[in-house]
């Protein structure tokens, strides 16, 4: 649907949610999942919303913690429940569709859990710009009857900000954080330990001082960090560098590799080929 405005987007978008209340959001507790949720809340009351959040060790320790303390600022009602996607081989082994197997579990979950409390509908926070990057944890919602109002009504990410931040939220410039899975490198398996590993040395660079895009990209023993160009700047002088390294060795590494190229979003899929046609 080709619409103008943000505003005119988000009264779209009301009443989307409106017609198909009551609604159960996937929730990350993201820009993108509680920007639905305020509007959830805002148009259809507490009472016919619900926040989903599946935990699980693919999800940083720091990532929960977030998305229950957005939840509670927002006043939408919290369902938790544990998924176990490590228990599924397929994803273990981490093949370029892995987020496929990810998502399956995790809707296979949520969407019955949801439903049997009476929320027919269930949302996720994809938007237009998602339509653009390989993500095939998409096709496993659609599978499963998850909807996609956001993408549907063509919100970009930046309007999704920019209705946040018109909320007076404090987190609307808060940087993307995909699952801990996605730092490593397809082929590698995906275990706790590794994926541990990854919130650790992560954490240990937050607590430093990194703000911004940050992803710690696991190679065995070898660390490649990406961090956004300003931060990249700052803490590749002297003395900063050996911060960075000694924070990120104390998570278990032997090497540690501050990438000069910064971060980018899905580096991953580019060096492994996974890429789609013209990007």
């Amino acid at each position: 649907m080709a619409l103008g405005t943000a505003v005119e987007k988000e009264r779209a978008l009301v009443a989307w949610m409106q017609a198909r209340a009551p609604l159960a959001i996937g929730f990350s507790g993201g820009v993108d999942s509680a920007y639905l949720a305020a509007v959830a809340v805002e148009a259809l009351g507490p009472e016919r919303a619900v926040a989903l959040i599946g935990r699980s060790d693919s999800l940083a320790g720091s990532e929960e913690d977030n998305a229950l303390a957005v939840a509670e600022t927002l006043g939408i009602p919290v369902l938790q429940v544990e998924t176990a996607e490590l228990a599924d081989p397929r994803y273990a082994a981490n093949p370029t569709n892995r987020c496929y197997f990810c998502k399956s579990v995790l809707w296979d979950t949520l969407v019955p859990l949801a439903r049997e409390r009476g929320f027919v509908t269930v949302i996720d926070g994809t938007n237009a710009d998602d339509l653009g990057d390989y993500r095939p944890g998409g096709k496993a919602a659609k599978e499963r009857g998850v909807a996609s109002p956001l993408a549907e009504l063509g919100f970009t990410k930046d309007e999704i900000r920019e209705r946040t931040k018109a909320r007076n939220l404090s987190w609307w410039d808060r940087p993307s954080s995909p699952c801990l899975a996605s730092r490593l490198p397809y082929g590698t398996a995906v275990t706790p330990e590794r994926l541990r590993q990854v919130d650790r040395a992560e954490l240990a660079l937050r607590t430093l001082g990194v703000t911004g895009n940050l992803r710690v990209r696991h190679h065995g023993d070898r660390a490649r960090v990406e961090m956004d160009r300003d931060q990249l700047e700052h803490w590749s002088r002297p003395g900063a560098r050996e911060q960075v390294v000694d924070a990120v060795t104390a998570a278990g590494y032997e090497e540690v590799e501050l990438d000069p190229r910064g971060f980018r979003s899905g580096s991953l899929n580019v060096l492994d080929g996974a890429s789609l046609p013209g990007h």
